[in-house]
């Protein structure tokens, strides 16, 4: 698998399927969340109703319609708040390989994916980076580019050192 890194906006990415770092309710919310409800439109909120009643619990990972989104699926994953006291790295590295293996599932060979717990979440971002790039490169799947895109020079920095040194 190819990665990739770019620096912009996760909902303008043109691939089969964007990640969404999600909160457990599944109803949108800040960062990538609310950019991700926003841009899919009400389509993505009414899938998530539907396929996830109850939410899913922290580093689980499940799929919506892409909604009004370029790409044709979200794929939802719930990232450890790290500020709550949920720093078990595991947990982050299950929504990366969860994320592939949805895609697997849905036959999705090019992914974008976003910086997973660095924001609001307050993941320390050089280990979110690293958790990141090691299991994109490490876990088996059929994506073709799993494309990183960093929203702002920070993030891209940090990728960009893990990528180089992973």
């Amino acid at each position: 698998m190819q990665l990739t890194l770019v620096r912009g906006d996760l909902t303008e990415q043109k691939v089969d399927a964007v990640v969404n770092a999600a909160n457990r309710r599944m109803r949108g919310g800040g960062g990538v969340d609310g950019a991700v409800h926003r841009r899919g439109g009400p389509a993505v909120l009414a899938d998530c109703v539907r396929r996830f009643p109850h939410g899913l619990a922290t580093g689980q990972a499940g799929w919506t319609t892409g909604g009004d989104l370029p790409a044709r699926w979200v794929i939802h994953v719930v990232g450890p708040d790290y500020r709550a006291g949920e720093t078990d790295r595991s947990l982050l590295t299950a929504c990366y390989a969860g994320a592939l293996r949805v895609a697997d599932e849905l036959g999705a060979r090019t992914v974008a994916f976003p910086l997973v717990s660095a924001g609001i979440y307050g993941w320390p971002l050089a280990d979110a980076a690293d958790a990141a790039v090691t299991t994109l490169r490490d876990t088996p799947t059929e994506v073709r580019e799993a494309r990183l895109v960093a929203f702002d020079e920070t993030a891209y920095a940090a990728l960009a050192q893990s990528l180089s040194t992973t």
